[in-house]
């Protein structure tokens, strides 16, 4: 029988966490940003507590977010902080500062751990490295092609993450207001919005793209002008036994994601139970998405069917 991918979700608020496992989701990522890279939403202590009780009552799992880039004036509170989240009982962390993998063997030599660096996932031989660390997952590029996807989950010792859904991240600098910048120097792209922090764009006039610009506690985050959506052409890594399949709901609304989680449901559901029903479904499925997609961010496939360019 065909392996059932995991399918992980970002929740914005602790409202949406009922929701997303009522639409679908296996698994929850949750974080705050002074610990967690580019969050959908923000999580308190306490909130991340509440949302485990949720996940776990209705036998799903909660990951959080320590992906951030840490300074030593963060590290003291690694300690508190992991102790915390494992007598919370979360079913793992996602980490890229090797900080956070040695504090967690110290505090919480049980707590599972996902390495995910967001960029330099690119090789199996990494993704081992880290698995001989520590790490149970790892969470690869965004900017890998099918065929390196495969080859990857073929030679991993540890699980293998892949996002499928949702924007990604271009670029990030640790300081604020980058758009400052391209002002100054005169460029042809030019900020939009920038004093709305939940509407800011850069603004390629060439080729009429809008790069939404995400600011947090960690810098400035370019991210892409538009969204991957892999609905229907899931059957290669499911095939490929993919582990977990996250759709990230960074900038969306709760009904978005809702409405995309039961989507991707219906399309693994379909295809794992029965392949043939996911071909006569997919197309219609991607329609659906298209349905309610915004106007301004057009459905790619990514860098799934292509070659990297750098």
């Amino acid at each position: 029988m065909t392996k059932k991918p995991e399918l992980l979700l970002t929740p914005t608020s602790l409202a949406d966490v009922k929701l997303l496992i009522d639409a679908g989701a296996d698994a929850l990522l949750v974080g705050e940003q002074q610990y967690g890279l580019r969050l959908a939403g923000e999580f308190t202590c306490e909130q991340i507590k509440e949302a485990t009780i949720i996940t776990h009552s209705h036998g799903k799992k909660i990951y959080v977010a320590m992906n951030a880039i840490f300074h030593n004036d963060k590290i003291a509170e690694l300690s508190e902080y992991i102790s915390y989240l494992n007598d919370s009982n979360v079913d793992g962390i996602v980490f890229g500062d090797p900080a956070v993998l040695m504090v967690a063997k110290e505090v919480a030599p049980n707590m599972k751990l996902h390495w995910n660096t967001e960029t330099t996932a690119t090789n199996y031989f990494t993704c081992n490295y880290w698995g001989r660390k520590g790490a149970k997952r790892a969470v690869l590029a965004r900017e890998l092609n099918l065929d390196a996807i495969i080859e990857m989950k073929e030679n991993a010792e540890v699980e293998i993450e892949v996002q499928v859904h949702g924007m990604t991240c271009m670029f990030q600098s640790k300081r604020s207001l980058l758009g400052n910048y391209f002002e100054y120097q005169g460029k042809a792209m030019q900020v939009e919005n920038r004093e709305q922090a939940e509407n800011m764009f850069l603004f390629d006039n060439e080729r009429d793209n809008k790069y939404p610009i995400f600011e947090d506690k960690n810098g400035t985050h370019i991210m892409s002008p538009n969204d991957i959506c892999i609905i229907d052409e899931l059957q290669d890594i499911i095939d490929a036994g993919i582990d977990s399949f996250k759709i990230d709901g960074i900038l969306k609304s709760s009904d978005y994601l809702i409405e995309v989680t039961k989507k991707y449901r219906k399309a693994i559901d379909l295809y794992v139970n029965n392949s043939g029903d996911y071909d006569d479904s997919k197309e219609k499925l991607l329609e659906e998405i298209e349905a309610i997609q915004p106007m301004n961010r057009p459905l790619d496939t990514g860098f799934f069917f292509k070659e990297t360019v750098y």
